[in-house]
């Protein structure tokens, strides 16, 4: 490993626990040649998952976007950042696990509904209002009473 402060390849690992993740491992480095310490995170190599749009069209799985629509729908709502994280490595997981190297968005838009409704209801209609692309008022009312009557 280069050290990234000398780039010199001589560092060794003096520290070496699981990630908080529990599907990495963290490991602390130190430099023989410089003596300054920095920390890598190993993770599980997994398949390229192709993400299948609603147009049809097709790019690479981005964990990125699902945590942007999931902030984006908790907004000031008291959802602690450690609960979001944990339900998008649950959805990540989920994903993996189905060995498919395609998935349709759809798929994962009804995983992260499916999640968000038990984490914060207000977050989940935020949330279903735009990805299912609530047209009036009428629509959003149904969804409340879809979530009322159960």
């Amino acid at each position: 490993m280069k050290c990234p402060y000398c780039s010199q390849e001589n560092t060794r690992v003096i520290d070496s626990r699981p990630a908080d993740d529990n599907c990495s491992i963290r490991r602390r480095r130190l430099c023989d040649a410089c003596g300054k310490r920095f920390t890598t995170y190993e993770k599980i190599e997994t398949i390229p998952v192709i993400v299948i749009k609603k147009d049809n069209n097709r790019e690479p799985y981005d964990r990125s976007k699902i945590m942007d629509g999931v902030l984006r729908a908790c907004h000031k709502r008291p959802v602690p950042l450690k609960d979001i994280n944990a339900m998008i490595d649950t959805i990540e997981s989920e994903i993996f696990n189905r060995e498919e190297r395609e998935i349709p968005s759809s798929v994962i838009g009804e995983m992260v509904m499916d999640k968000l409704k038990s984490l914060d209801s207000v977050a989940y209609v935020r949330f279903a209002s735009v990805y299912r692309e609530f047209k009036d008022v009428n629509t959003f009312l149904s969804e409340l009473k879809k979530m009322l009557d159960k």
